[in-house]
């Protein structure tokens, strides 16, 4: 298959440095490495805005429907972002723009599926010491396989249907977390208003809570202990296809147990924060990242529950918004929380059981969606699929 440099068929540029004194809170977007995770370009509690003269002034950091955005540096190097907005924006340092309509030889659709290979290309060429970073130049002198236009389409085609059967199947697995949320309420109440008048107790005198393991690049080892991290949390369990592992001294106490609360206490991403899942089943030794928190108590299953609820995000937010961009140890200090009696929290495991059943049978089904849909990846962009 004919393969072309990237730039040949796309249009690469550096976002501009926009300074903090210039964020506003209305105005035009402004695109940060926070706005995309492998998907849509979002905007939420945490964007920030510029002036709208800077489209004007500006224009050649404008991002417009159908771009494509990379990031450059840092932990999330290599992730991307697809703007999906009808209104422009404008986009900010160390993320690199994309266009890929200007090119007539490339399909977009085909391109879109060519982006989780351009990731890992990235990863495996990106540099730095303590830190992941690549230049817009050096993804421009990435290849990309180029077959005749009719063939882009029959593979994005193929494609699409495989994404649209594992797209179909997560969000299954959406409702079933929906179906489990609803039964909490209605057992529980809001544990903000607490209509039930139960007695309530605060975190601490329940649980015990830590954060996790601080490592170098060079403690990284392909033998070792595993470190949970937030990309081990997929749809709200444990996920072991990102593993790392650590050889160096561990305490005791971060070594984590089956029935511990996995929390994601840190990330470049404000929608990542809070995300947990229960420990449970170990077959070896694993710790937890500096990022990462674990939650231990008796009441496991009330307490993970209760922390994917809006009442949890509301007590431990500080201002207007439930947008949170780190838990921290007194955050979490500060929470008050009914505590039901025991006998309603074993009959809300018994509700959630066949629920559960169900969504495990659910995230099998993903799995093998997702071995599918790689699977056809890897063969289309080798030239095996058409």
């Amino acid at each position: 298959m004919n393969q072309v440099e990237l730039s040949s068929v796309c249009e690469i540029k550096n976002g501009f440095a926009f300074k903090s004194s210039e964020f506003q809170q209305e105005g035009t977007p402004l695109i940060r490495i926070s706005s995309f995770d492998n998907g849509p370009v979002y905007f939420d509690d945490n964007t920030v805005y510029v002036d709208n003269e800077y489209l004007n002034t500006k224009s050649a950091f404008k991002v417009e429907q159908g771009d494509v955005l990379i990031a450059l540096s840092g932990a999330t190097t290599g992730k991307y972002g697809i703007y999906t907005h009808q209104e422009p924006s404008l986009l900010n340092q160390r993320i690199g723009l994309l266009k890929s309509g200007t090119s007539e030889d490339l399909d977009d659709k085909y391109f879109y599926h060519y982006l989780s290979i351009l990731k890992s290309e990235i990863l495996r060429k990106a540099g730095g010491a303590a830190q992941p970073n690549i230049s817009t130049k050096a993804i421009g002198e990435l290849k990309i396989p180029l077959p005749p236009l009719d063939q882009q389409k029959k593979i994005a085609a193929i494609l699409d249907a495989a994404d649209a059967y594992r797209q179909k199947t997560k969000a299954l697995i959406a409702k079933y977390d929906e179906l489990t949320q609803s039964l909490f309420l209605d057992n529980f109440g809001d544990p903000v208003l607490n209509p039930k008048n139960w007695e309530t107790d605060t975190l601490e005198n329940i649980a015990d809570y830590f954060i996790g393991l601080t490592y170098k690049p060079a403690d990284v080892s392909k033998e070792g202990t595993i470190v949970l991290r937030s990309s081990n949390i997929q749809n709200g369990e444990l996920d072991f296809n990102d593993i790392v592992r650590v050889q160096k001294e561990i305490k005791d106490k971060l070594f984590v147990q089956d029935d511990d609360i996995l929390m994601c206490s840190r990330n470049g991403s404000a929608r990542l924060v809070g995300k947990v899942a229960l420990i449970s089943d170990l077959n070896e030794k694993m710790t937890f990242g500096a990022f990462m928190t674990i939650i231990r108590s008796e009441m496991h299953h009330y307490l993970l529950h209760y922390f994917r609820t809006q009442g949890f995000r509301r007590q431990i937010s500080t201002g207007a918004t439930t947008t949170v961009n780190q838990i921290t140890k007194n955050m979490l200090n500060r929470i008050n929380l009914p505590i039901p009696p025991k006998h309603v929290q074993n009959e809300f495991v018994e509700k959630i059981q066949t629920i559960e059943s169900q969504k495990a049978k659910a995230q099998e089904s993903l799995a093998k969606a997702e071995e599918l849909f790689n699977s056809l990846l890897q063969r289309a962009f080798k030239g095996e699929l058409c």
